[in-house]
């Protein structure tokens, strides 16, 4: 489904207001993190995708990868007032698209489980983790 807005997929960094960024992130509660932080992240990922429409990021996703055997997908989010629209879908696929070939992991907020099922992607068994606030990730609802 094309989204029925009209909308460019940028995957560079450069030029990207990160205030915005930070801002649908924080919206959605999948970072904390300050301005400044959530770029470098960005310029440090292996893929990024940010929806723009009318000069506005509307939607990004990031993913880490080593380009050959696996990769990590990351803060999936739309702008809450485009959100209906499929343009999640346009940033999942567009990275899909970047790591072919690759086992894919995507990571979620613990709200949103189940909404990545029709891509493909199964719920893992075999996962740990280790979080730097492990009290705040305990209370989101990431780990019991």
């Amino acid at each position: 489904m094309k989204p029925d807005i009209e909308y460019k997929v940028i995957d560079k960094t450069e030029g990207i207001d990160f205030r915005e960024v930070t801002d649908i992130l924080t919206f959605h509660g999948l970072s904390d993190l300050d301005t400044d932080t959530q770029k470098k992240v960005f310029e440090n990922s292996y893929v990024t995708i940010f929806i723009v429409s009318e000069g506005k990021v509307i939607g990004v996703g990031r993913a880490i990868s080593d380009g050959i055997t696996h990769a990590s997908i990351y803060n999936i989010a739309v702008r809450d007032e485009y959100r209906g629209h499929g343009i999640g879908k346009v940033i999942v696929g567009e990275i899909l698209k970047r790591v072919e070939g690759c086992n894919v992991t995507l990571y979620t907020h613990p709200k949103h489980i189940g909404l990545y099922e029709h891509w493909g992607f199964k719920r893992l068994k075999t996962s740990y983790v280790i979080f730097h606030d492990e009290t705040h990730y305990k209370e989101a609802g990431f780990i019991d």
